[in-house]
């Protein structure tokens, strides 16, 4: 049963895929037309195109495959992504709901004397911390933050909504600002190992 649903899944992500692909060949602009808005892994899927993979794709899926994760993507997003509504992010990633868009942010906080920083992946509703500190704790400018391949090891807190999501897969930053990264929920937790925290108060 298990390997079937796997198998539909990964069907599923490579018709996705091919719709995203046309979609986005038919805005009006496509910030870099000499990459393909997808790229995802071999064993997402079985049809990665390794030879346009961006330095930060390879990177970051290197990272995934050698950390036991195999169901994750890579897309390109148009520049203006972050003005567009959450619907047509949504349409764009080829995502289940707008509730699968999420976003990594660092927090600093104070408890007692002691300043802690965390990797945060919560739904679109929590402000980010000071760009500078952002950067150089993760690497990543603003709305390219991931907590895969960061600078330095902070703890990472996911909101428990979206360990909750239905399908079990979900979109965050990619560490490029139009670089979008779908990653299975459960294969990013058995890596990750983040604390599962209710963030969002649902």
């Amino acid at each position: 049963m298990d390997a079937t649903l796997a198998e539909l899944e990964r069907v599923q992500t490579q018709i996705l895929s091919r719709i995203s692909n046309l979609e986005l060949s038919l805005l009006p602009h496509n910030p870099l037309p000499s990459l393909s808005p997808f790229y995802s892994s071999p064993g997402a899927n079985g049809d990665g195109d390794s030879d346009r993979d961006t330095g930060t794709v390879a990177r970051l899926s290197n990272i995934l495959r050698s950390n036991g994760v195999n169901n994750f993507s890579f897309k390109r997003v148009p520049a203006d992504y972050y003005d567009r509504s959450l619907e047509c992010r949504r349409d764009l990633l080829g995502a289940a709901s707008i509730d699968h868009l999420c976003k990594s942010i660092v927090l600093s906080f104070s408890l007692v004397l002691t300043d802690k920083l965390v990797a945060n992946i919560v739904h679109y509703a929590v402000r980010l911390a000071p760009e500078d500190t952002s950067i150089k704790l993760t690497g990543y400018e603003h709305n390219a933050v991931t907590c895969i391949g960061m600078n330095t090891d902070i703890p990472v807190i996911l909101d428990e909504a979206i360990v909750e999501l239905n399908p079990d897969f979900f979109w965050l930053g990619g560490g490029e600002v139009d670089l979008k990264l779908g990653i299975k929920t459960s294969e990013f937790i058995n890596f990750v190992k983040p604390f599962i925290v209710n963030c969002s108060g649902n």
